[in-house]
């Protein structure tokens, strides 16, 4: 993966590395300061852009320590053709005023291939193969 470091990434002294030995997931750190009323939600910069391979494609997931003060992510799908800077959508969930700091971990993500299957349109619901399952939704597999 290629990745731009932008001016305002350079300035904080942030360093964007590899995940460590049996971590899935790069860290993504704010380059700006914010304040995050409850149910507000916010673009938080991180001066990277990234070229993800072809075939590949890079999810945003929660850090579980800002998750757990109520930060969670939202739209989290960075696609390889993409090459605008990485900003995170977050959400206050909390019923407090969350303050996120310049260098603060605010995100991880993870790199995925992307496997495209090819369409066959069938004419009834029918047609396609049957499971145990079926059409069971929410809730239908238990607690």
């Amino acid at each position: 993966m290629r990745v731009y470091r932008n001016k305002k990434l350079l300035a904080s002294g942030i360093e964007f590395a590899a995940p460590r030995p049996g971590d899935a997931g790069y860290d993504l750190h704010s380059v700006e300061r914010y304040r995050v009323a409850p149910g507000q939600r916010v673009l938080v910069e991180t001066g990277l852009h990234l070229e993800i391979p072809a075939g590949f494609v890079g999810l945003v997931k929660d850090r579980s320590s800002v998750a757990a003060a109520g930060l969670r992510t939202l739209a989290g799908v960075i696609d390889s053709a993409y090459r605008g800077e990485l900003k995170i959508l977050l959400v206050n969930l909390a019923e407090e005023m969350r303050d996120i700091r310049i260098g603060q971990k605010i995100a991880q993500l993870v790199i995925v291939p992307v496997y495209h299957a090819p369409i066959d349109f069938v004419a009834s619901q029918e047609e396609l193969s049957s499971t145990e399952r079926g059409a069971d939704g929410f809730g239908s597999t238990g607690e």
